[in-house]
C-alpha cells in the first residue's frame, strides 16, 4: 500500500482511553489529522481473551485503511498492543505502527526507593508481551503488579464515584506508597485509560509518587517513524479531529470535550 502524507493518522482504542494518547499525539503533531476509533461496543478489552481482541484490531484496522485511507496507526491500547500488533505488523508491513506499553523502563530510572507500581488491566498483565518487558527489568526494580478490574469500564462510564472507590481499593491492594526507605514511590498508568483518573490515584497514593504514563513517548515514536518514511505533513496546514465509535457518538464526543485541549 502507499500512503500520502496528507492522509490521516488511525488511532484506536477499546473506548476512550486513547484520548490520552491523542491528545499527546495531537501536541506532538499539531498539522496531522487523526482518525480515532473507540471500540467501545465491544469493551473491554483488558478483561476478554487474545482472540476476541485480535480480532477486533484486525477489523478495525482493515476499516481504517479502506475507508479512511490512513497513513500510520497507533495502537492506543495495551491490551490490543500485547495481543495483536505483532499481527497487525504482518498483515500491514509497510504500514507504520505504533503500540504502547505500560512505562516500567522509565519508572526503573525514575524510581528512588526500587519500588514500582503497575497498575494494568489483567488483559495487559497476563499478556507474554508484557511477562518478556517484566523479566528484562529484572533486578532493575521491585515491581508491585496490580490488575484493575473495572476502573477502565468506570472511567468510560465517567462514574467518578466508582472511579474513586475502586482507586482506593487498589491503591490498598499495591501496598505502601511513600517516598520513605521500602515503599512504592512510583506508579505506571499501565491502561491508557487511567491517565484520566490520575488525580484521584494521587489522592490516595499521595502527592509524593511519581505517576508515568505513555503518551508523550508514543507521540514522539510516531514523529520519527512518519518523518522517516517522508510522511510528515507539510506547512502550514493545522490538523483535524474524526472520532468514530462502535458505541454512544454522543458519549464519546462528550469525553473528547472533557479531556482533549
Amino acid at each position: 500500500m502507499v500512503q500520502a502524507a496528507g492522509a490521516p493518522i488511525g488511532v484506536f482504542d477499546s473506548g476512550i482511553g486513547g484520548l490520552s494518547v491523542l491528545r499527546a499525539l495531537a501536541a506532538e503533531l499539531p498539522r496531522e489529522d487523526f482518525v480515532y476509533f473507540a471500540d467501545t461496543g465491544h469493551a473491554p478489552y483488558g478483561e476478554r481473551g487474545d482472540p476476541y481482541v485480535v480480532e477486533r484490531s484486525h477489523a478495525i484496522l482493515d476499516a481504517l485503511v479502506r475507508e479512511h485511507g490512513i497513513k500510520a496507526l497507533v495502537v492506543a491500547c495495551n491490551t490490543a498492543t500485547a495481543a495483536a500488533i505483532h499481527l497487525l505488523r504482518e498483515a500491514y508491513p509497510d504500514l507504520p505502527l505504533v503500540g504502547v506499553e505500560p512505562a516500567l523502563k522509565p519508572a526503573a530510572v525514575l524510581t528512588c526507593t526500587g519500588r514500582v507500581a503497575v497498575f494494568a488491566t489483567r488483559g495487559t498483565l497476563s499478556s507474554t508481551k508484557f511477562a518478556t518487558l517484566h523479566a528484562s527489568l529484572k533486578g532493575q526494580a521491585d515491581f508491585v503488579l496490580q490488575a484493575c478490574d473495572g476502573l477502565a469500564t468506570a472511567i468510560e462510564r465517567c462514574d467518578d464515584a466508582q472511579v474513586r472507590s475502586l482507586c482506593d481499593t487498589y491503591v490498598r491492594a499495591a501496598g505502601d506508597f511513600g517516598t520513605g526507605p521500602g515503599q512504592i514511590d512510583t506508579l505506571v498508568l499501565g491502561c491508557t485509560h487511567y491517565p484520566f483518573a490520575q488525580e484521584e490515584i494521587r489522592a490516595h497514593a499521595g502527592a509524593g509518587v511519581r505517576l508515568v504514563e505513555t503518551g508523550e513517548p508514543v507521540a514522539r515514536q510516531a514523529r520519527r517513524l512518519l518523518e522517516a518514511a517522508g510522511l510528515l505533513k507539510p506547512p502550514p496546514a493545522k490538523g483535524k479531529i474524526t472520532l468514530l465509535t462502535t458505541g454512544s457518538q454522543a458519549q464519546l464526543a462528550s469525553a473528547a470535550q472533557r479531556w482533549l485541549p
